[in-house]
């Protein structure tokens, strides 16, 4: 990541945050109104190269979500075990922020999916929102692996 993305990505992220999903999705360049929205895309029909950072953090956010789905799906995970699980969330999203060096336009693909992991933790503190939350990491997750080369990733089931 470059020095100008990792100085603008808390702001980013706050600016999101304040002005919902919406907002996030919108590309720094659109021009086009509001419909218009960054998707994620591969590279020329490839997938996005990772760097050993990124698939750390988000192997430890795969990991984290993989052991809290049953207690999820079965309606006895705690509010305060959604609290932990998104502020663990959080850490390695922080990691991978502070860490991870790739190519601009990979970078760019990159902060797609993470900005979804960003906001299903979000959710996950609120108790209207625990559940969905779950579900919009779960299939942050999911977009990684379709969009980024990790050796042996696999999606998670929600």
């Amino acid at each position: 990541m470059t020095i100008l993305t990792k100085s603008l990505i808390p702001a980013v992220v706050v600016l999101g945050l304040a002005m919902g999903p919406p907002a996030l999705a919108a590309g720094p360049h659109s021009h086009d109104g509001p419909a218009a929205t960054v998707q994620l895309r591969l590279d020329h029909g490839k997938k996005w190269s990772t760097d050993d950072a990124l698939r750390r953090g988000m192997s430890e956010i795969r990991v984290a979500m993989a052991q809290s789905l049953a207690p999820i799906q079965k309606n006895v995970f705690t509010p305060a075990q959604y609290e932990a699980l998104a502020t663990g969330i959080q850490t390695q999203i922080d990691y991978v922020v502070g860490n991870c060096k790739l190519p601009e336009q990979a970078d760019q693909q990159l902060h797609l999916v993470l900005e979804q992991i960003i906001d299903g933790a979000a959710d996950m503190k609120t108790e209207a929102g625990r559940n969905r939350g779950a579900t919009k990491i779960v299939q942050a997750l999911a977009q990684y692996g379709q969009y980024f080369d990790h050796a042996g990733w696999q999606p998670l089931e929600h």
